[in-house]
């Protein structure tokens, strides 16, 4: 019995440290490994093949990578989707093809994850203890990156949209050297006001002026932008984009801030 759990531990956490195990999503997990290695993972352009992408659970991340170069450590953006979950992975996908690895955790594979927003009414906040899931699949997240050995610690770069944007945001821990939140204002209910990284760390912040999730109609209070919020800090910036839609993160020249912004802070 006791050799019998001792494997079993000894499995666990082989597993967990590979964080590229070929198991389905849900093989005995908790919620919030689910979000893990049901999430995307994007690897860079290579010669003249596109970028790669697939799941974290069945793409051997590790053999890949050391199969391009041994001892390479690659910069990696952890992105982190809006509130209806992953979409086109056109953000991912443009990334890696920049050079990154891209890794992205999918919040809607937890086995309870109701939506914390009403898409067809623009409407957010129903669902308010899903902000406090997803900063746990942050940390979680970070915590499984710190275990590859592809993963450049001193470049790790945190993008957020929208829902993911807020956790962005909030976000108190000083491991990425810097952020890009998107489709958020920084403003709201004490629960989601303002930034918390730390004041050395350079943010970029992009909304669109008309966005229709934060009129006044929708919303109290969070129309606006992040730049009250980034006056003292060094290296920072909100846009404030034309146009009445939420998205930004299909947009080509937006997408081009974003690159020249994480390049001109990866050392």
């Amino acid at each position: 019995m006791v050799e019998r759990l001792a494997r079993w531990i000894l499995t666990g956490v082989a597993v967990l440290a590979t964080g590229c195990a070929a198991l389905a999503p849900d093989a005995g997990r908790s919620d919030v490994e689910r979000t893990w290695y049901g999430g995307l993972i994007a690897l860079p352009s290579e010669a003249d093949r596109p970028p790669t992408i697939g799941l974290i659970s069945t793409l051997d991340v590790t053999a890949e990578l050391a199969n391009r170069a041994p001892s390479r450590r690659w910069p990696v953006i952890l992105f982190l989707h809006g509130c209806t979950g992953l979409g086109d992975s056109i953000f991912p996908r443009r990334m890696a093809a920049a050079g990154y690895v891209v890794v992205a955790p999918d919040s809607m594979a937890r086995r309870f994850r109701p939506l914390q927003c009403d898409p067809k009414e623009k409407r957010g906040g129903l669902n308010r203890f899903v902000y406090d899931f997803r900063m746990t699949e942050l940390s979680f997240a970070l915590h499984m990156l710190r275990r590859q050995p592809w993963v450049d610690t001193d470049n790790l770069f945190l993008v957020g949209a929208s829902e993911g944007g807020v956790a962005a945001a909030l976000y108190r821990g000083d491991a990425f050297k810097a952020r890009v939140i998107t489709q958020w204002t920084c403003h709201g209910a004490p629960l989601v006001n303002g930034i918390g990284a730390p004041p050395s760390t350079p943010v970029l912040a992009i909304v669109r002026a008309s966005d229709p999730w934060y009129d006044a109609a929708h919303t109290k209070a969070q129309s606006g932008d992040c730049g009250a919020f980034l006056a003292d800090r060094a290296g920072s910036a909100s846009i404030v984009a034309g146009g009445r839609t939420h998205d930004v993160m299909s947009d080509r020249e937006i997408f081009s801030r974003i690159l020249e912004f994480i390049a001109a802070h990866r050392t």
